[in-house]
């Protein structure tokens, strides 16, 4: 059943107030290998971060990264409607679409949005898995807008799962958020489907190696 009016604002706006309060309580420790935290923007990146450890994004980046304005990429399916209002309401644009096919009119709003001088999010084995598989849309693109790739990735010292398609995470109360903001990644100009399957797997490794539970 899809909740409109009154109703969906009012969940939206506890959901908002909600999430800072949770978020607040927990201790951050931040592992820059970028070099971009309090740091002027010398170029904008795509920045990519596994779907079950979205919660807390819009909340670090803001905390984190305030200087580096930007847009998120959300399923355009009525599950990412709440997504995008949370998004917006802590400040970032989004754009809608899928991660694993990025139709045109997305692609260039987020080509747009690159070339105005701004970052973009990608949840890039979302919105419905297989979990830490990494969709081609990324790539794709990474390729044509000869951005680089930022991988993101917070560990938790304490969180529960939710019985969803990639264990979604919840950090408990109190924890210890662990954010590790990888170098960035430089996907190449491929010809054929097998350099461009090279690359999809190199930055999907890369991603991964920033992973330590899954």
């Amino acid at each position: 059943m899809k909740i409109e009016g009154w109703l969906a604002r009012w969940l939206i706006a506890f959901g908002f107030w909600l999430l800072q309060v949770w978020a607040r309580t927990l201790r951050y420790e931040i592992d820059d290998r970028a070099d971009v935290v309090g740091k002027p923007a010398r170029e904008n990146y795509i920045a990519a971060l596994w779907h079950n450890r979205l919660l807390l994004i819009s909340f670090v980046l803001k905390k984190f990264l305030p200087q580096r304005p930007g847009a998120g990429l959300i399923s355009a399916s009525r599950d990412g409607d709440l997504i995008a209002d949370l998004t917006r309401r802590f400040g970032f644009e989004v754009v809608r679409g899928s991660s694993s096919r990025l139709g045109a009119s997305a692609l260039r709003e987020l080509e747009n949005v690159l070339a105005s001088g701004r970052d973009i999010l990608i949840t890039p084995d979302g919105p419905r898995g297989p979990a830490y598989e990494l969709g081609p849309g990324i790539v794709f693109l990474a390729q044509k807008a000869g951005a680089a790739v930022v991988p993101i990735n917070m560990e938790y010292s304490s969180f529960w799962r939710v019985n969803s398609w990639d264990g979604f995470i919840l950090p408990r109360p109190f924890a210890k958020v662990r954010v590790i903001v990888g170098p960035p990644h430089r996907v190449r100009a491929t010809t054929t489907p097998e350099e461009f399957e090279a690359e999809r797997l190199s930055l999907q490794e890369t991603m991964m190696a920033l992973v330590e539970m899954r």
